[in-house]
């Protein structure tokens, strides 16, 4: 859960998480879907869907065993090299190595090694240093002690050298590189969005679907969404343009799942961000009038229901919405 997330928004979905599924054997029998319910709102879902596949493969292949070596580890689902290395080095205290966001910028700066360090070359050579500084006993110790280095002291902006127990050791300190070691990674450029999406009542159920394999948020369900092309991402909504994406909605779904609807209520606003994408998300509520539902994955849930369903955060927020107001 810790990684792409930070610790103050772990805790409470770790103890959730852990009062759910307290066992390997547990979460092996559990489903993708109810797995994901107790990961909705960390994101990046393929880590929980991994999870507990990873606990199906240890059940299975291992006896409820957890390996004890990078190698086998790494044949686990969603088990990299550096997840490996922490679990063989934090759990059962053997010489591992270990390379994350925090390491990556110590040993850089350690070697005074001042191109891209992601780059395969710079992963290559940090992961020789890496593999030579754990003991034989300890190595947890050292992992962790590295990684806590890296992120109180060997810091990305304005690193706290005359604290650094490395100092002496450190090329770039050396040469007054500190600040530019590693370099400055490019900012991604941000993509503005807009989509709309449908909460399509009939007889107090509403319409959503399972997002696909290839799609963002798989395995999540959503209401009907779709992209808007009658407003742009900065612009006010006024009564045309809202009667103007009412209207795209209305043709989406039709011409997307041959359904038609009427009663459309007031357009609720969310904006939402995903990786380099910042989303702004039109929600219409709207009443059933014809056509069968064919798509696949697709279901009608009450709003009881739909607590108890993995929801995309913003389709989360669109349902609770939605209650609030006595839908």
């Amino acid at each position: 859960m810790l990684q792409q997330t930070t610790v103050a928004a772990v805790v409470p979905y770790f103890e959730r998480f852990l009062d759910r599924f307290p066992t390997v054997q547990e979460l092996a029998a559990s489903s993708e879907e109810e797995v994901l319910r107790y990961w909705e709102g960390l994101g990046y879902y393929s880590r929980g869907r991994n999870l507990r596949l990873g606990a199906i493969a240890i059940c299975e292949q291992h006896g409820g065993e957890l390996p004890a070596d990078v190698e086998t580890l790494q044949q686990l689902p969603g088990i990299g090299r550096y997840t490996a290395g922490a679990i063989v080095s934090f759990a059962y205290d053997r010489a591992a190595p270990i390379l994350e966001a925090n390491t990556i910028r110590v040993y850089a700066r350690l070697l005074g090694y001042d191109d891209d360090p992601l780059r395969a070359a710079g992963q290559r050579l940090l992961w020789e240093l890496a593999a030579l500084l754990p003991p034989k006993s300890g190595a947890g110790v050292i992992n962790q002690s590295l990684m806590e280095v890296g992120s109180l002291v060997c810091r990305p902006q304005m690193p706290q050298c005359p604290d650094c127990p490395l100092q002496e050791f450190c090329r770039a300190f050396q040469l007054g590189l500190q600040e530019v070691i590693p370099p400055k990674k490019q900012r991604p450029q941000i993509t503005q969005l807009v989509e709309g999406t449908i909460a399509l009542r009939r007889r107090g159920k509403y319409l959503v679907r399972r997002r696909g394999p290839d799609e963002r948020w798989a395995g999540m369900w959503d209401f009907p969404r779709f992209p808007l092309t009658s407003v742009d991402y900065n612009a006010r909504l006024t009564a045309m343009s809202t009667r103007s994406v009412q209207e795209e909605l209305f043709d989406s779904l039709h011409s997307n799942w041959g359904l038609t609807a009427s009663q459309p209520g007031d357009l609720h606003q969310i904006r939402h961000s995903v990786t380099r994408y910042r989303i702004r998300l039109l929600c219409l509520h709207v009443v059933y009038d014809s056509g069968p539902v064919q798509h696949d994955d697709s279901q009608w849930a009450t709003l009881q229901q739909l607590a108890e369903l993995p929801l995309t955060r913003t389709s989360r927020q669109f349902a609770e919405h939605l209650a609030a107001n006595g839908r």
